[in-house]
């Protein structure tokens, strides 16, 4: 059975990093994700609820605010719980496995430019024109290009 979620939107606030009573390290954040819509209806977002704990958490609690893109890998989990009324209330939140930056570092909400650049192909034959002939090269058929924005992500 699977269960993984990665999502990647916006924070709706800044985290809030907080430990248990034994001293572990959890943040709770809300992610803003857009959904697809035509071209003739206004943008709509999801709201998803996250659980963070340990160094994700801290992770998070110090790279991250209100606004920064975030893309967040983990599974789906249930929180429902029976209020003192004898109400069941049901909810989902993401348990996070892992984080990364979804923006470089002076990316933000007013830079347009989302087009990917191209970074230079190294082929076998670049290589061995600036190889001295006495190196032996591995053989490099197995690695694929990568695209890039050009930016640090820190």
């Amino acid at each position: 059975m699977i269960n993984k979620v990665i999502i990647m939107g916006r924070l709706t606030a800044d985290p809030e990093l907080r430990n248990t009573q034994s001293g572990i390290a959890v943040i709770r954040f809300t992610v803003a994700v857009n959904r697809q819509y035509k071209k003739d209806q206004e943008q709509q977002a999801d709201f998803i609820r996250c659980t963070a704990w340990r160094q994700s958490a801290e992770f998070i609690s110090k790279y991250f605010t209100k606004g920064k893109m975030i893309i967040v890998e983990g599974a789906l989990r249930n929180n429902d719980y029976t209020d003192v009324n004898g109400v069941k209330h049901y909810s989902m939140d993401v348990q996070v496995d892992n984080v990364s930056f979804g923006e470089s570092k002076g990316g933000g909400q007013s830079q347009n430019n989302t087009q990917p650049s191209v970074s230079p192909v190294i082929t076998p034959e670049v290589i061995q024109s600036a190889t001295p002939a006495s190196e032996a090269i591995p053989d490099l058929s197995g690695f694929e290009e990568i695209l890039s924005d050009g930016d640090v992500p820190f």
